[in-house]
């Protein structure tokens, strides 16, 4: 008699509940800091204006575009990606600026600091990842991490560090 039932330890390689997981906690956090981003774009005053305009557009944008391969990743991981502001909401840990009006340099040292935060947490992903066998993943995580970084690594040169 034989069954058609996998070993207890077997799964579909494409079903990393951790990973997808990991990875939609990316995804709110990185809506979170797109939309940061842009409300930086949209806000910044002063000398600087048109450098730190286009600086954080160009930023924003590069962040919306990565934010459509992390959901496909999730949704190729087998589960469902996040469906709302609400969603976003619960699950991001980069925190909301509603302030009127923020100093320039604020904001290049508020979104400095961000895209730390995204690239530790773009590590606990590749780490996840890893350890989860999903080598796909862990490696378009790379190239998420090098875009952080640069980005980074601009916000830190035009002030100055």
């Amino acid at each position: 008699m034989t069954t058609n039932t996998l070993p207890a330890n077997t799964r579909p390689a494409n079903n990393h509940p951790a990973v997808a997981d990991a990875l939609n906690g990316l995804l709110a956090d990185s809506f979170a800091l797109y939309l940061k981003t842009k409300n930086y774009h949209w806000h910044v005053q002063g000398p600087r204006f048109r450098e730190l305009h286009l600086l954080f557009d160009e930023q924003a944008t590069q962040i919306l575009a990565t934010t459509d391969l992390i959901a496909e990743r999730v949704r190729k991981n087998g589960a469902p990606t996040l469906r709302s502001i609400g969603d976003v909401a619960r699950r991001q840990s980069i925190r909301d600026d509603d302030a009127a009006a923020v100093d320039a340099d604020a904001m290049i040292r508020t979104l400095a600091g961000d895209n730390g935060t995204l690239l530790a947490q773009l590590r606990e992903v590749k780490a996840t990842a890893e350890s989860d066998g999903d080598i796909a993943t862990s490696g378009l995580v790379d190239g998420w991490a090098d875009e952080t970084q640069q980005r980074i690594w601009f916000l830190e040169a035009t002030l100055g560090y």
